[in-house]
């Protein structure tokens, strides 16, 4: 066989396939960059906005369970919970120092009634 060394090499497919590389980049470089990509929505003529019902249960530093700031055993809020519709949103409230079983116990209970909406409100530091 004849070997010989590469005395020219062809460097256009590298520079073609480098180009359509950087336009990739560049393209989606924005949308990086912006964090979204911009989309124009349409407006509406009136808007409604849905009044939340929210309920509260608050776990106090004791291990108290308040429902709606009456206190209340996890029996008992079970109890009153199946008196509301499934589609209820809820507020959890605990304190940060309450053991984890009372919460479990609270979402629990939440969660064997079938409610769905739940939130946890926590607070954001300064």
């Amino acid at each position: 066989m004849d070997e010989r060394p590469f005395d020219t090499l062809n460097v256009i497919p590298f520079v073609d396939i480098m180009l359509v590389l950087l336009t990739i980049v560049l393209t989606t470089a924005n949308f990086v960059a912006t964090g979204r990509i911009p989309v124009a929505l349409p407006k509406a003529s009136k808007s409604q906005t849905e009044t939340l019902q929210e309920r509260t249960i608050d776990i106090t530093a004791g291990g108290d369970i308040r429902f709606e700031r009456a206190r209340v055993s996890t029996e008992e809020l079970e109890s009153q919970l199946r008196m509301l519709p499934s589609g209820t949103s809820f507020l959890i409230r605990a304190d940060r120092t309450v053991e984890l079983q009372k919460f479990v116990d609270v979402a629990d209970v939440l969660k064997r009634l079938g409610f769905a909406k739940v939130a946890v409100q926590t607070m954001v530091p300064r």
